[in-house]
């Protein structure tokens, strides 16, 4: 069944009818095989892993039945290749989401889940942290020794906030996409959401949306200038209208652009008319 009837275009589709990959008794090499890369794949985030960097001693061991998947998923969270990946480019709010998304399968809920593991980190070390997701009863409800963990944030569960969901779209980027090879690098996906206690903004992944899928900005800058109209609004109203995909004047039709302006309630109608015709869409419309 669909996740949502718009799984296609926001990229949900490989998840909609995904069956959890189990280690099971008298698994075969192949088995164990597939295993060991759907370990690779979601810990690591879809990045590409080359040959020599492979843990071959944490493989023997799971695949001699020396350790569990669980254990498997720890010894990569916490190898040198996690962390030239993950912690050391990154700033670390921006590591605990990924390590929400690579070892829980879904983003963080709210502030207090970062302010938490940013205290663990800095108190009790790396390796604490990584175990307090891992020896979690949270991950041991979805997936227990055996499991290897997946991106259970799109789907609607026990135990799930629903803010949940739509945080996971700024997270998940696309089925092909890694998580290094984002344009918003190193930065946080949800500190400002998390900060206001605000929902977070389904954002289609790359390649969803006609190809095009819409980010804020950056710095997340809010325009000082109005849009139109100079003189103060009538009904005193103001509001944040986000707007992506125009077509600029001059330059060729692949040329796509975001901005973010602040109007006046009286204009807002005619703001909307004025981006259909650029061929824009409307991302967001916020009230001052």
């Amino acid at each position: 069944m669909a996740i949502t009837t718009a799984a296609s275009r926001l990229g949900t589709s490989a998840f909609s009818d995904f069956s959890p990959v189990e280690l099971r008794i008298n698994a075969s090499s192949a088995d164990i095989a597939n295993v060991i890369t759907a370990v690779y794949r979601q810990v690591l985030g879809n990045d590409y892993l080359m040959k020599s960097e492979r843990l071959t001693a944490a493989e023997s061991l799971l695949a001699n039945g020396n350790i569990t998947v669980q254990e498997f998923v720890r010894q990569v969270a916490k190898s040198e290749l996690y962390k030239a990946k993950f912690l050391y480019p990154n700033f670390q709010s921006r590591v605990i989401e990924l390590n929400y998304k690579h070892l829980l399968g879904r983003a963080p809920y709210d502030e207090a889940e970062i302010i938490y593991h940013l205290d663990l980190y800095q108190n009790q070390g790396y390796e604490a942290d990584i175990d307090s997701y891992i020896d979690s009863e949270e991950y041991q409800a979805n997936f227990g020794e055996n499991i290897v963990p997946y991106y259970r944030g799109f789907a609607t569960q026990s135990g799930q906030k629903t803010v949940g969901f739509t945080r996971m779209f700024q997270l998940y980027r696309g089925y092909a996409n890694s998580d290094r090879s984002q344009l918003a690098g190193s930065s946080p996906r949800l500190a400002g959401d998390l900060g206001r206690n605000a929902a977070s903004a389904v954002v289609g992944p790359s390649g969803g949306n006609n190809g095009f899928a819409y980010r804020a900005s950056a710095k997340g800058g809010t325009p000082t200038s109005t849009f139109g109209s100079a003189q103060s609004p009538q009904s005193g109203r103001l509001y944040r209208v986000e707007v992506a995909a125009i077509s600029q004047p001059g330059y060729p039709s692949v040329r796509r652009v975001n901005k973010a302006v602040i109007i006046p309630y009286e204009e807002l109608s005619s703001h909307m008319q004025r981006v259909q015709r650029q061929g824009g869409k409307i991302a967001s419309i916020t009230p001052l």
